[in-house]
């Protein structure tokens, strides 16, 4: 049996009538459930937090379509140490917020007693869910977040690591291989604008030493770096101005949804017309693309799952592609990426448990050590990442255009990640 717990603000900003019905039968049907089974071990609890509102909303625009097919999966308990264990997971609202994140983190470990916590969704939400875990000893896996700012946003030690946090994701090595590799697809003069906010993201791909600047002038690129913008705000016009006086002809950075329609709006009024503008973060999703009309399409990003992705799940059999179908089947919107690693979150987390030898926290981690698993988004395997913490995953990037009257995200570049089908060339903006 698995039940579903999310806090009432989350309920409020997101849940369909749909999901909230699943969910309140879910926790409703618990006790007849136990009952009936008898000997079923205790409740195993899996605390999960991401934000679901605030300006990475869309991070969690799919959460209730994951969890509810989670809880399907997930119905018959997992079974630990010859025992079978009804399944809860207590999912929370970070609001986009870190303060908010450590503290619904806090509550889930302090309070809730969960035995094992998840997080997903950028540094805001990760880093502080991963820091609580650490300091009070509970096994914590996360996603969707690049290494580098997960483990140096930390204050992590490669030669250490951390003893109870473990991430699976890729890197700023690879973000910026798939970018380059896309912009070799068509003439330019080599000079690009960096748009990088004051943030943990922002502060790892413009750092002068690992991020974006020494990589792009390896690989004969002039970088325009006006320094680190104040995330939120709502001026973009010196950034602008510079990138108009160096004949800046790309744009790359990371940013929120919000920050980049601000920008990308005051652009247009003030005549910038890149050729090319790949953005991290802010264009992987289908509807902050929607959101700028036609202006949003030719934009390019980084890709992290997708259909055109040739992996299954460990729980469900289903390929990238049927999973993609059926969350648009059930919510009539395209699909969206982070669709994949939530999926992919609890597939780890189920694959651990199930192999862990009792439901101990050192049990666990020791499971989580000796993960070896291929999910829907990709293999998974700590232990041969680039830091102890650290497992790898594929990455490739593509164009936003209209395909068949909607929005889609076509693979264009993939560069260490062969497997993944390219469907297209790059067409410049201008």
């Amino acid at each position: 049996m698995t039940t579903m717990e999310t806090d009432q603000r989350t309920a409020d900003a997101g849940l369909t009538r749909r999901a909230a019905a699943a969910a309140a039968i879910g926790v409703l049907a618990a006790p007849s459930v136990l009952r009936a089974q008898g000997a079923a071990g205790r409740p195993i609890k899996i605390g999960f937090v991401n934000p679901r509102t605030g300006p990475l909303a869309a991070f969690g625009e799919a959460d209730a379509f994951v969890q509810e097919g989670l809880a399907r999966a997930l119905s018959g308990g997992i079974r630990v140490a010859g025992r079978t264990h009804p399944v809860q997971i207590l999912a929370r609202d970070s609001q986009s917020s870190p303060s908010r994140a450590a503290e619904v983190a806090s509550e889930l470990i302090l309070r809730d007693k969960v035995d094992l916590i998840t997080a997903t969704s950028a540094p805001e939400t990760v880093n502080p869910v991963a820091d609580q875990a650490e300091v009070n000893e509970v096994p914590c896996l996360t996603t969707n977040c690049p290494w580098q700012p997960y483990f140096f946003g930390r204050r992590g030690d490669p030669a250490k690591g951390f003893d109870w946090t473990y991430h699976f994701f890729w890197g700023l090595e690879d973000v910026i291989g798939a970018f380059t590799d896309l912009w070799s697809k068509t003439e330019t003069n080599k000079v690009v604008g960096a748009l990088f906010p004051n943030d943990a993201d922002g502060n790892a791909w413009g750092d002068a030493r690992l991020g974006m600047p020494p990589a792009l002038a390896q690989k004969g690129y002039r970088l325009i770096d006006t320094g680190r913008f104040q995330p939120g705000g709502n001026d973009f016009s010196a950034q602008i101005s510079a990138f108009k006086a160096a004949n800046v002809q790309i744009v790359t950075g990371v940013m929120t949804p919000p920050d980049f329609a601000t920008f990308w709006t005051q652009a247009g009024q003030q005549g910038f017309r890149p050729r090319i503008a790949t953005i991290g973060k802010a264009l992987l999703f289908p509807s902050a693309v929607a959101s700028l009309g036609e202006r949003g399409l030719g934009l390019t990003t980084e890709i992290w799952w997708s259909p055109h992705h040739p992996f299954r799940s460990s729980l469900t059999n289903q390929t990238a592609a049927e999973v993609c179908a059926a969350y648009t089947q059930a919510t009539g919107k395209p699909w969206t990426q982070p669709i994949g690693y939530q999926h992919a979150l609890f597939e780890v987390a189920a694959d651990v448990l199930k192999r862990a030898t009792a439901l101990e926290p050192e049990a666990i981690v020791r499971a989580i050590r000796a993960t070896d698993l291929r999910t829907i988004a990709g293999p998974v395997k700590w232990g041969s990442g680039p830091v102890k913490n650290v497992a790898k995953t594929p990455l490739v990037a593509g164009q936003w255009r209209r395909v068949g009257g909607s929005l889609d995200l076509v693979v264009l570049a993939n560069p260490g990640a062969a497997e993944v089908p390219v469907g297209g060339t790059l067409e410049p903006l201008g």
